[in-house]
């Protein structure tokens, strides 16, 4: 919810469904003569570029004579319990972003079309990014497909980190950014309820977040031998921290501008925030502190680029589409290579796995970006994993960490809360 961008309050997709069939039609049925018609397509969030929107508009509208189209930019924020009412009603959007974790509750839940084979092929096919196609699938049938990825990267400034050389396995990056702590700068910024930057510790240390067992129920591992590892390393990042212990992760700019922050794991569009001019509509530090922005994958347990969320998201047909003809044409635009090379130049990993060379090869953060994408991972494949983000025990459970309760107590409690929403 990078993006490394999820999250909001919602009851569980799958049982609001209604009687929605996953099964329902595919993205392009049969129809006869040319089909006109208004195709609303939602994006979420300002990660979508100015440029891409506008072709998209005006390729659409130039392949489509008579047809319009309209993107309208939704908030992260209460993001699933708005798509639950308005994909269930008769005034649907007809092409939806959706956040990659929480794709499997829409998909489940029949609210997205089936994409065929065909359809899969044209497409895109293999091409498109694996881990977000799988996120997209459900029993086996594709309807949601990759939009975008954005790995997190570990952003610092020169100025701030002065001589001190990059870390390069986990256990120096900690110690490191405990060197460099002070009282008035952040060895690590890391805000309490941010549990997305948590899960490459866990990762790392053998342990998981949840796994489904023969029998079909799931197990949470954060009480596994690995899961406390990892939380004992996450409770030590913390202690670097002079973040809120029960933070949010946002405008995570300003202490970054304020030259208050060594090290700052986020999505690497986070960059454009930093970036920004000062008397931007929301300041950045580009004549300060951004000037000499760079970045580097955080480090693994023993070196390399560390397991760490892959943000981002999936883009789908709504079942309940007015326009499910037009709103397939729109999808072929927003997955085509002109569309997706767009996306890749404002350092997010494209859908198409052949044109990550179209990121920007001679921008450091982006490039550190495509090197944390090659090893990042995704949540739990439930369609109830949705329901574990909204019911805010992650945010709970890592704030008494960053305040310094018992690790073991927390991981036991936090297991029991997801096995019991997983497998209710």
């Amino acid at each position: 919810m990078k993006k490394i961008r999820v999250g909001g309050a919602v009851a569980s997709v799958a049982v609001v469904a209604l009687g929605l069939s996953a099964c329902g039609g595919s993205a392009e049925p049969a129809s006869e003569g040319p089909v006109t018609g208004d195709v609303r397509v939602w994006v979420v969030g300002g990660d979508t570029p100015e440029e891409a929107r506008a072709f998209l508009k005006s390729t659409f509208e130039e392949q489509n004579p008579g047809s319009t189209l309209t993107i309208e930019e939704q908030a992260w924020d209460g993001l699933v319990d708005k798509y639950t009412t308005a994909l269930s009603g008769s005034d649907a959007p007809d092409v939806v972003e959706i956040g990659n974790t929480q794709a499997a509750a829409f998909t489940s839940a029949g609210y997205f079309a089936e994409i065929t084979g065909e359809q899969f092929e044209e497409l895109g096919g293999d091409d498109l990014l694996p881990g977000f196609v799988e996120a997209g699938d459900w029993e086996g049938v594709h309807y949601a497909l990759p939009y975008y990825s954005g790995s997190r990267v570990v952003f610092y400034s020169e100025q701030v980190l002065g001589g001190t050389e990059v870390p390069s396995t986990l256990d120096e990056y900690v110690a490191t950014a405990s060197s460099l702590k002070t009282a008035d700068r952040s060895g690590i910024y890391w805000p309490g309820q941010d549990w997305y930057n948590a899960l490459p510790f866990i990762w790392e240390n053998g342990g998981f977040i949840a796994e489904p067992k023969d029998d079909g129920t799931w197990e949470a591992g954060f009480s596994s031998e690995g899961g406390l590892a990892g939380l004992e390393q996450i409770q030590e990042a913390f202690n670097t921290s002079n973040a809120p212990k029960d933070g949010q992760e946002t405008d995570l700019q300003v202490p970054f501008c304020e030259g208050k922050v060594a090290f700052l794991s986020a999505p690497s569009w986070i960059q454009w925030g930093i970036k920004a001019e000062e008397d931007a509509e929301v300041p950045g530090c580009l004549a300060t502190y951004g000037s000499d922005l760079k970045a580097f994958p955080l480090p693994g347990k023993d070196g390399g680029a560390a397991q760490v969320f892959a943000g981002g998201s999936n883009i789908a047909v709504a079942k309940n589409s007015p326009n499910p003809e037009l709103a397939y044409k729109a999808l072929q635009i927003m997955l085509s290579d002109e569309y997706q090379t767009m996306i890749a130049a404002t350092g997010l990993i494209p859908a198409k796995v052949s044109l990550a060379g179209q990121v920007p090869q001679d921008d450091p953060i982006a490039a550190a970006g495509v090197e944390a994408a090659k090893t990042a991972r995704l949540t739990p494949a439930s369609p109830k994993w949705a329901d574990v983000e909204a019911a805010g025990i992650l945010q709970a459970a890592f704030t008494k960490i960053a305040a310094g309760q018992d690790v073991e107590t927390i991981a036991k409690d936090l297991d029991t809360e997801i096995e019991k929403i997983l497998n209710s």
